[in-house]
């Protein structure tokens, strides 16, 4: 499975962005990653999540998954995604901050 993140916004408006191979990361990383997929309902999300309120500096979220022929993009806001997407969210953010 790969997972395609991007995060823009915020109060600095950068950019942060990874992909990640589930085939390339250690099996325990792929099995949470997998397994907050599933809890968030990723396949069954609209492809947008809109909020209706409106916070500035909030960041934005962009987040295609591939697995096998399956293809899906969700596009969403700090304020419009469900708790279980936010927890993936925090994980993929995570994983896309350079490490040091």
């Amino acid at each position: 499975m790969r997972i395609h993140f991007e995060r823009t916004g915020g109060f600095a408006g950068m950019r942060l962005s990874t992909v990640v191979d589930t085939n390339q990361i250690p099996a325990e990383e792929a099995h949470a990653l997998t397994e907050q997929l599933s809890a968030a309902g990723f396949f069954d999300l609209p492809e947008l999540l809109n909020s209706t309120g409106h916070a500035a500096d909030q960041f934005c979220y962009r987040i295609t998954v591939e697995e096998g022929s399956r293809r899906h993009t969700v596009e969403t806001s700090e304020l419009a995604a469900p708790e279980p997407l936010r927890v993936l969210l925090r994980r993929l953010t995570s994983l896309a901050r350079p490490r040091r």
